[in-house]
């Protein structure tokens, strides 16, 4: 019982640094997240890191949320997934809160804006060293390259002609032709089986 108590502190309390220390929103969480719990504490390896940033992203709520549910009910079940939730979001719940009473006054302080400014292009370095590691951990199949490749090319022409194409669609598109061609591939192996039966 006392290390079933220890361990989910120990949760609560690494998911509390993890949303106090991350600026940008849940992308910014995800080079945290691997340096955390793939490489700093082994508690998941890189194939189900890089399959629970997509589950987290693909479902309703934040990706930080999810992705901290996630780790809290692989470690500790149904309390560990709440005990990680309620501890990565009490920072930005008291953080916001706090600048809420003070909105005004906050913003025309001149450091404060100095240093969202200098924050800003931190979380972008974030952002961009967690994208370049999964795409390079990602397994080079021909599905994988075609999906990576189209996905960038209609973000860049969207982006030059101001075409308004949610990141939803992305998500859903690149999930509707892997599964399809999961289903080809199972419908061709389930007809080799049938062509071994009837031979043998």
């Amino acid at each position: 019982m006392k290390e079933k108590i220890k361990k989910l502190l120990k949760l609560f309390f690494i998911m509390m640094k993890i949303g106090l220390f991350t600026f940008g929103g849940g992308y910014a969480m995800i080079a945290l997240l691997e340096n955390e719990f793939v490489s700093k504490r082994h508690w998941i390896d890189n194939n189900e890191f890089s399959d629970m940033i997509a589950i987290a992203e693909s479902t309703p709520g934040p990706i930080a949320i999810n992705s901290a549910t996630f780790i809290g009910y692989k470690q500790g079940g149904i309390l560990g997934s709440v005990v990680s939730t309620v501890g990565v979001c009490i920072p930005s719940f008291v953080i916001i809160y706090l600048i809420s009473l003070f909105f005004d006054a906050f913003l025309k302080i001149k450091w404060v804006a100095a240093a969202f400014k200098g924050i800003q292009v931190g979380v972008i370095f974030l952002i961009l060293s967690s994208g370049i590691k999964m795409l390079i951990k990602l397994p080079k199949t021909i599905t994988n390259i075609f999906i990576v490749i189209a996905t960038f090319i209609c973000m860049i022409l969207f982006s030059i002609f101001a075409v308004n194409f949610s990141s939803i669609f992305y998500i859903l598109i690149s999930a509707s032709i892997g599964l399809m061609i999961f289903l080809i591939n199972k419908i061709k192996n389930f007809k080799k089986d049938d062509e071994k039966n009837d031979l043998s």
